[in-house]
């Protein structure tokens, strides 16, 4: 939960229901910085992108925001020209509102895919939103966020640049189509530092590189993903340059603070009972390393073998085969935190096993895969995949 003090200086925000989910609960989030903020983004790779990311990435890129429009219930992606309009209009609405101009709002929207936007909802409840706004808001603003979410997704660090306190605040949203390149999900960032645009981008690709780049729930990138990073310099502190100690030091809390959403979203994988972290060392080099944690972490068959807790140590070795990367069978080991199930490409036994299912009955641990054959390594976050994913699934838009 966030707390007034914890929120960066000079941002304020508001959430309602607009009625957009069936449900009732809330569905419609305004984020403000009461300056103009620079800005960065990252957006999804797939090529049926939403009418929100075709609208908000060259926006955000420009390199100044001052606010963000999102709501949850419709994502507003395949819906042609007049999606993009919808967009369009909605972020007018804000400008509108907050006397801005439109090209300072970023629109995003997470829901079900092909159906309109609701606009009559965006014309009577953005000027509500920005009535409402305030500094302890962004509480709401994560649960509005929210489609099969179990919980909502907060987290927040300080840094100090040159002695002068500066806060970062992320809030974020995912729970399925969870994949890399970029996992599926939105997440805002908000900091009272000061940093450029170019260095703003630079921190946060290698930081989501790190983190949402290194997650997967069910191997489906969507069309919405969006991380969005705003920086207002409000905190008074003197800006962050390039390749400075506070330029270090605000790298530092920010891939932490991704990397605790990041965690977030594949822990609240739709229907997950377990977040598995997936070490793979020994590789020839970290590329390989990579392959091989990402092949492990997003195969059905291991993460189906993690709900049943059966420590089918074959189905991992043989995800590390099919990875792409140098491997030699007969220099493969596997381990279960810290017990071994598999040295030089074999089995250790029952014991072995029975202590790695003991393992496996935990929320939360770490599958190890040394290959023997360098110096590379990487790791990989997965949730394991049961009867409720198929469930949620099936009927997510009725």
């Amino acid at each position: 939960m966030t707390l007034a003090t914890e929120v960066p200086k000079g941002y304020v925000a508001a959430a309602t229901s607009a009625g957009i989910k069936k449900s009732g609960k809330l569905d419609l989030a305004l984020i403000v910085s009461e300056v103009v903020a620079a800005s960065a983004g990252v957006f999804t790779r797939n090529l049926v992108a939403a009418a929100p990311v075709l609208l908000t990435a060259p926006r955000v890129r420009a390199g100044r925001c001052q606010a963000i429009l999102v709501n949850s219930g419709n994502a507003n992606a395949c819906t042609g020209p007049q999606g993009l309009e919808d967009a369009r209009d909605s972020g007018r609405l804000v400008a509108q509102a907050l006397g801005v101009a439109e090209e300072l709002v970023a629109v995003s929207s997470t829901g079900v895919i092909g159906v309109p936007l609701p606009m009559s909802v965006m014309t009577n409840h953005v000027p509500l939103l920005a009535a409402g706004l305030r500094s302890d808001g962004f509480d709401q603003v994560a649960a509005a966020m929210m489609t099969t979410d179990a919980f909502p997704k907060v987290a927040s660090r300080t840094v100090a640049i040159d002695g002068v306190s500066c806060r970062v605040l992320g809030v974020a949203k995912g729970a399925g189509m969870i994949h890399p390149d970029m996992a599926t999900m939105l997440c805002f960032v908000l900091t009272d530092a000061a940093l450029d645009q170019q260095l703003l981008e630079a921190l946060l690709r290698d930081a989501v590189n790190r983190s949402f780049n290194r997650i997967t729930v069910d191997r489906d990138t969507s069309t919405n993903d969006m991380v969005l990073i705003l920086a207002n310099g409000a905190a008074g502190a003197p800006p962050v340059t390039t390749g400075s100690a506070a330029a270090k030091e605000f790298a530092e809390a920010l891939d932490s603070l991704l990397l605790e959403l990041a965690k977030m979203i594949a822990r609240d994988g739709e229907g997950a009972t377990k977040l598995v972290r997936v070490d793979v060392e020994g590789a020839v080099d970290d590329e390989d390393a990579l392959k091989v944690a990402r092949s492990i972490a997003t195969s059905q068959l291991v993460k189906t073998a993690l709900f049943g807790e059966d420590a089918n140590w074959g189905r991992i070795i043989a995800a590390a085969g099919y990875a792409g990367a140098k491997l030699e069978q007969s220099r493969v080991s596997i381990r279960f935190n810290e017990v071994d199930m598999v040295a030089n490409g074999l089995g250790l036994g029952a014991e072995q096993e029975k202590l790695a299912t003991a393992v496996m009955k935990q929320p939360e641990f770490t599958v190890t895969l040394s290959l023997g054959l360098g110096r590379g390594s990487a790791y990989y976050y997965t949730s394991d995949l049961g009867y409720e994913y198929v469930r949620i699934n099936a009927d997510y838009r009725s």
